[in-house]
């Protein structure tokens, strides 16, 4: 399998729910030498979100920047509805902020 076999994998276990699955394909695709992708951390931040692990999400969001990948507009939505969910509007709104200033 490749990235997009695994983004694809990534994307349907995260509507389904199956945040923990989720995790399990991300450390595979890495054990396998694939490179993630926004698209990959994307998907990841928003099964975190369908799952209400804002926790989680925000920890994957770290991940991504630690990586040297830029967010995308995606990224911010995705993190922001996880900060919303998780009742931490705070953090929602300082996102924002970042992403209007980015």
């Amino acid at each position: 399998p490749n990235i997009i076999t695994y983004n694809a994998l990534i994307s349907a276990c995260g509507k389904a729910g199956q945040w923990e699955k989720v995790l399990d394909l991300f450390g595979e695709l890495q054990r396998r030498g694939l490179e993630p992708t926004i698209i990959t951390y994307n998907a990841l931040i928003s099964a975190c979100v369908t799952s209400g692990q804002w926790e989680q999400a925000r920890e994957i969001f770290d991940v991504l920047r630690r990586s040297g990948l830029e967010p995308d507009t995606i990224t911010y939505n995705a993190l922001i509805s996880a900060c919303e969910k998780g009742g931490q509007w705070e953090k929602a709104l300082k996102l924002l902020d970042e992403l209007q200033h980015r």
